[in-house]
């Protein structure tokens, strides 16, 4: 279950990644702040994840079971499906106790991380702002070009910079080295000091002046960032007594009580989800007799991962207001719980039942026909007649 549980969270986060390397690759940032977004969208995957884990563990440990023969000893010593779903049940238990943390504690205030971490690599302090390569222009009165970036930025080489100030005066710099100095006196401003270069003074229709330098330091005003917005904008960012607050209070707006109500049912059917999942393990869990088919294992995923995607489009729906919550969520919950029980009886109480018998049935006849049409003929052997030994 645990391993399941990895592998499931390991490939939604390298579908992740690959985007964030490209977007912070497009803003210049650090590689560093890649696997910060990634650390902080491991609670929201971890809801999905965790359903998935507990469903595929109970599933393969009872399908191991079955296809050893040793599923039939337990039922004949007169041990239930409901016996032995005993220890799962206790597993379950305890995993919606973390999920209902996950969803309605951890995951807002990682969200919100996230989208905080965004905003700072868009918005640019300066490292994340000038690429190499590039003019890069601060504040409107300076444009700087950098050639080269070593230890992680700490040496620049190749530095070219045009500054202007208020009286027309242009300065047009050119140096071998420099490196960025942080200034205690103000946090807005940093001095990039220059190493071996040469200034160039513009003053109007004068002679420009040539000065050769050793060292020269250059102060560089950082441009403004505006402190992030408060925790809330979006309603996946509310925890629990937040969205109970909000959701139901006369005083908030018709649209911000639609969305929280919405976000509210939303967690809830995904965290009860998790109750059904032992069973719908049994159900599918099961192959025919003398097969060994895995079709269950893909049509659990199949389910579960639908689900989720149809409560993802009842909760956009009731945010807009166009559906009630409680239908747009609890209607599609007791379907699916509607079917698993109708699976899972089959399996538990019909001798010899099958919760998808038909389509293992269909999967047989079509693995079948697939076998005869890729089998290889195989060559004639031609009979060699040689002739008899004379004697």
């Amino acid at each position: 279950m645990l391993g399941v549980f990895a592998l499931a969270a390991s490939l939604l986060l390298i579908e992740k990644m690959t985007r964030l390397f490209d977007f912070v690759a497009v803003e210049g940032g650090p590689v560093a702040v890649v696997f910060k977004m990634l650390g902080a969208l491991i609670p929201e995957y971890a809801s999905l994840a965790i359903p998935l884990g507990l469903l595929l563990g109970v599933l393969l440990a009872f399908r191991k079971l079955a296809t050893s023969s040793e599923l039939d000893v337990m039922r004949a010593v007169g041990l239930s499906y409901n016996r032995l779903l005993r220890v799962p049940y206790m597993i379950t238990l305890v995993l919606v106790a973390v999920n209902v943390a996950l969803v309605f504690y951890i995951q807002p205030i990682s969200r919100y991380y996230y989208e905080q971490l965004e905003y700072e690599l868009r918005s640019g302090a300066l490292g994340a702002s000038i690429k190499i390569g590039e003019f890069t222009t601060l504040k409107d009165r300076m444009a700087l070009r950098i050639e080269e970036s070593e230890d992680e930025g700490r040496q620049l080489k190749g530095i070219f910079a045009r500054v202007s100030n208020d009286k027309g005066q242009v300065l047009s710099i050119s140096a071998a080295e420099g490196a960025f100095l942080a200034t205690s006196d103000s946090p807005d401003t940093i001095i990039l000091r220059l190493t071996n270069g040469t200034i160039v003074q513009e003053t109007g229709n004068k002679t420009p002046r040539v000065l050769s330098f050793s060292r020269h330091d250059l102060p560089i005003d950082l441009p403004k960032i505006e402190e992030f917005r408060a925790r809330g904008d979006a309603e996946r960012e509310y925890i629990l007594p937040e969205l109970l607050r909000i959701g139901w209070s006369n005083k908030a707006p018709e649209t911000k009580r639609d969305a929280s109500q919405a976000s509210f049912n939303f967690r809830m059917v995904e965290v009860v989800m998790m109750l059904l999942m032992p069973l719908l393990a049994v159900a599918l869990a099961i192959p025919p007799k003398r097969s060994t088919s895995a079709l269950g294992v893909f049509v659990s995923i199949i389910m579960v991962v639908a689900y989720h995607k149809v409560n993802q489009y009842g909760e956009d729906v009731a945010a807009l207001g166009r559906v009630d919550p409680i239908l747009a969520l609890w209607g599609p919950f007791v379907l699916f719980a509607a079917l698993i029980l109708w699976m899972y009886y089959r399996v538990a109480y019909v001798p010899g039942g099958q919760a998808i018998g038909a389509l293992e049935s269909w999967s047989a006849k079509l693995s079948k026909r697939m076998r005869k049409l890729f089998r290889r003929r195989r060559p004639r052997q031609l009979a060699v007649l040689e002739p008899a030994p004379a004697e």
